[in-house]
């Protein structure tokens, strides 16, 4: 088997890891709606699933899209470089927002989930550096499509 393939294949970890995920999240939001209250334990947890889930589905495969609307948006310079910012600003500030939490010396609700909010940041910088490579396999003013 060659790397390419078993890295693809270690990808599908993401589902399991999400199912996990869901196992706090969903604890989360009936406390939510019963009580009005925030558990912030389980979303912290919820988060940090989310962004270990997020790291192993960096593991695809990047020379192929998943959809037609990946395709649309990878293909097009405009829409993926729309893209490429937005999770580029939302992984700095999920990394900058988690680790001033982690430093500040106040006990508060934010660092009940700092370290949820560094390992999403973290898994969507993994998010982001396969987005890159999405978007230079596929962009059509770069890549055009044999006739």
């Amino acid at each position: 088997m060659n790397p390419r393939r078993f890295f693809h294949a270690i990808s599908y970890l993401q589902y399991p890891i999400m199912a996990c995920a869901l196992y706090f999240y969903v604890p989360f939001i009936q406390k939510l709606f019963a009580t009005q209250e925030l558990d912030y334990q389980n979303l912290d947890y919820f988060l940090i699933m989310l962004g270990v889930a997020l790291s192993f589905s960096t593991l695809q495969d990047t020379t192929k899209t998943q959809n037609k609307l990946s395709r649309k948006v990878w293909e097009n310079p405009l829409f993926g470089k729309v893209f490429l910012i937005v999770v580029a600003i939302s992984t700095f500030l999920m990394i900058f927002s988690g680790l001033v939490f982690i430093v500040l010396p106040i006990e508060s609700i934010l660092k009940d989930m700092a370290v949820g909010l560094t390992v999403l940041g973290i898994g969507f910088l993994g998010v982001l550096k396969a987005a890159i490579e999405m978007f230079e396999n596929h962009r059509l003013d770069k890549n055009p499509k044999p006739e």
